[in-house]
């Protein structure tokens, strides 16, 4: 499970795209907290420390307790708005959650035992069709990873979801299908091949 994010804040006393550029001239990012059935309070955090937090990859699947004004409350990051050319965060959203409550968050997908996969042995190759999954989970077992075996996987073989173990407290977001994760399928140079020897039509 990712460790929980720690993240000074302090309450935005004026609304508005003006106020909000002075924010960042002073090197802040505003931010809202939202949900659990209260009034949004409207934010601002350091966007050093924002950005750091950003960079470690797990930031958006991470309980993010944010300290305001001596209280501290426990979010979801949601989403984070970026400058189109300089990749500044502009603008984040947080959502309030309780321990016990479930969460959806994406989960990266990790693939492991491929040198035990006969398709790929043959010169397969793995066609990611999802790399990340939408799960719902307990708050505080939100994890980091969800290892994908592809042991026995042969060329032309797919991989759904029903075939994945998932962690305790976690369930997937999609429930009307069985959806493919990602499959094995033949190198071109295989295929070919195969174009080649096949009989004319007559």
């Amino acid at each position: 499970m990712s460790d929980t994010l720690h993240l000074p804040a302090e309450t935005r006393e004026r609304a508005g795209k003006g106020a909000s550029r002075a924010l960042r001239r002073e090197g802040r990012t505003p931010a809202v907290i939202y949900g659990g059935n209260q009034d949004p309070v409207a934010i601002h955090v350091e966007e050093k420390e924002l950005r750091r937090q950003l960079g470690t990859g797990h930031f958006f699947n991470s309980i993010v307790e944010l300290t305001v004004g001596g209280e501290t409350v426990r979010t979801l990051p949601k989403d984070v708005a970026f400058h189109p050319v300089s990749e500044r965060p502009l603008h984040a959203d947080f959502l309030r959650i309780s321990a016990d409550a479930p969460v959806e968050v994406s989960v990266p997908v990790i693939f492991i035992n491929e040198a035990k996969s006969p398709g790929l042995k043959k010169g397969g190759v793995l066609n990611i069709v999802r790399h990340e999954l939408e799960l719902i989970c307990e708050a505080d077992k939100i994890p980091d990873d969800i290892a994908v075996d592809v042991a026995g996987v042969d060329v032309g073989d797919s991989i759904h979801i029903s075939s994945v173990t998932l962690p305790a407290g976690s369930r997937s977001a999609i429930t009307d299908r069985d959806f493919t994760i990602a499959t094995i399928v033949a190198p071109s140079a295989l295929k070919s091949a195969e174009g080649d020897n096949e009989t004319p039509a007559a």
